[in-house]
This record gives structure tokens, C-alpha cells and sequence, in this order.
């Protein structure tokens, strides 16, 4: 088995970096429309049995002005599956339940409804095999098409620089993946999402991290300039309301359907941290 111990090291160094210039920017943003909010950090320890190196992370908040509610958070973790849960994971099976993962991951629900929210992630694991994952989907109350188009066209950007076929691919697989099925529809305007991109050596690790970390900067480029473009729109009470009508949908598949909630609670990560992704106020009616 390979040890991936030096390249975990250098995925972690990458994400909490990226979460540096994230939470930076946002709260640039925030000085911006006059507030001083900015980012709390409150880390956590892991706790795993007859783990005396479980990991943790560390949660970043934010409420203020213009992000009502933003999450920003990065952790590396390390043990073993339960025995139920580790035949569902890439790698890993009851006999070798061993595993470590690093990332970043972001949520931020905005004050005003014409201000998309957004979800971004990435991330690097390893068991038996070892592989990165991620993305970013844009979720409008209240949909333009100027923003959905130039959201993907920077997804689009950073696909295209590694290989031809990974936009159409993964463009598709986060409208699969980011759909209720119970209501029959997507949860926002997409985006892209990947999983299992494989390392099987050093030079395949090399590749993959370099196309991570341009979803990254990606992410970083793009949306600071949705928030600009639509913080400062007029919203009517009939606006708000479909944006906490909509909050409810994302909170349903949260909970319902995502994977990144289900690993979190899985491997005793931290709960805040896990949940800080639910909208800090919605309705169902």
C-alpha cells in the first residue's frame, strides 16, 4: 500500500491556503456594504477509539451584511470505517477500513435573494486507492442567466485546461447529483461535481492536484463577482420569501441525499461543522 502521507500533507497545506483568500475576499466584501463582520474560527478534535491520532479541523463563520450566513470549512482526518459503512466507500471494505481525508468546504447563504447562494468543495482521500474529489454549484432564489453563464463558463475554463471531455462530464454529473428527487427538481443551476479521480502514482497524484486546485481558483475568480454584481439589488417581501422557500429545498437535500453530510456523520466529524451548511432560516410554506 502506498504511503500518501507527504501528498495529504501537501493537499491540506493547498485547501486551508484556499481558504485563506476565500474568507479574505468575502470579508473584503463585507467592508465593502460597510459592515465589519468577519470570519470566527473555532477548531475541533476528532475522537475515534483506540485512535491516538484521530485528527480534526477547524470551522470558519461568518454572519454579516451581505453573506447572512457562510461557512468555510477545512479538516484532515484519519482511522478506520465502521465495518457497515466501509463497503461503501472507494477502496475500502470491512477487512481494510483504513482511511484519511482532507478538504475544504463551503457554503454561504446570502442576505439579499438576488445574490446567489453557492456550495464548493474539494477534497483528497485516501484508502486502499487514493483520489480527489469536488466542485461548485451555483444556487439562485432568484436565477439570471448572466450568472449561470459565466459560472460555468469558469468551470468550463478550468476543465478545459486538463482535459477535453471533464466539462461535459462533470457539468452532467452535478446536475444528477444535485437533484431532489422527492420534488423533482434540481436544487439550483449546477455546475460541476467529481469523484474518484484516481492516483495510482506520483504523476497521476500531480494531475489530479493541479486540476483541483484550479477549481479552486476558479471558484475564488467567479463568484466574488456574482456577490458584487447583485448585493445591492432591490428585493421585494414576495422575493424574500421564495429565497426562504428555496432555502428549505437545499436544507431537504442536505439532509435527504448528500454524500459530503452523510461521510461527515459517518466518521464522527464534527456536527456543527458537518451542518453548517443548513440555511439560517427557511419555510415550507
Amino acid at each position: 500500500m502506498t504511503d500518501w502521507t507527504e501528498q495529504t500533507d501537501q493537499a491540506r497545506n493547498w485547501f486551508e491556503s484556499l481558504r485563506d483568500h476565500i474568507c479574505a475576499e468575502f470579508e473584503a466584501i463585507e467592508r465593502e456594504a460597510g459592515s465589519e463582520a468577519e470570519f470566527t474560527y473555532t477548531p475541533w478534535d476528532r475522537e475515534e477509539a483506540g485512535n491516538d491520532d484521530p485528527g480534526g479541523g477547524v470551522q470558519g463563520l461568518m454572519k454579516g451584511k451581505v453573506f447572512e450566513k457562510v461557512g468555510v470549512n477545512v479538516s484532515t482526518v484519519r482511522g478506520s470505517f465502521s465495518p457497515e459503512f466501509a463497503g461503501q466507500v472507494n477502496g475500502a471494505s470491512a477487512e481494510q477500513p483504513g482511511f484519511t481525508a482532507t478538504g475544504i468546504s463551503l457554503v454561504a447563504h446570502m442576505a439579499n435573494p438576488h445574490v446567489p447562494a453557492v456550495h464548493m468543495n474539494t477534497r483528497f482521500l485516501t484508502t486502499q486507492a487514493a483520489w480527489f474529489g469536488g466542485g461548485a454549484d451555483l444556487n439562485p432564489p432568484l436565477p439570471y442567466e448572466e450568472d449561470t453563464a459565466d459560472f460555468h463558463a469558469h468551470f468550463r475554463a478550468a476543465c478545459a485546461g486538463h482535459n477535453p471531455t471533464y466539462y461535459d462530464r462533470f457539468k452532467k454529473w452535478a446536475d444528477d447529483y444535485f437533484f431532489i428527487p422527492h420534488r423533482g427538481v434540481h436544487r439550483g443551476v449546477g455546475g460541476i461535481f467529481y469523484d474518484h479521480l484516481e492516483c495510482e502514482d506520483d504523476a497521476a497524484f500531480e494531475r489530479n492536484f493541479a486540476f483541483t486546485k484550479d477549481v479552486g481558483e476558479a471558484f475564488l475568480d467567479i463568484y466574488p463577482k456574482l456577490v458584487r454584481r447583485r448585493m445591492d439589488s432591490d428585493f421585494t417581501e414576495a422575493e424574500k420569501l421564495q429565497q426562504l422557500q428555496w432555502r428549505g429545498r437545499y436544507a431537504e437535500f442536505n439532509l435527504v441525499y448528500d454524500r459530503g453530510t452523510l461521510f461527515g456523520l459517518k466518521t464522527g466529524g464534527n456536527i456543527d461543522a458537518i451542518l453548517m451548511s443548513l440555511p439560517p432560516e427557511a419555510v415550507w410554506s
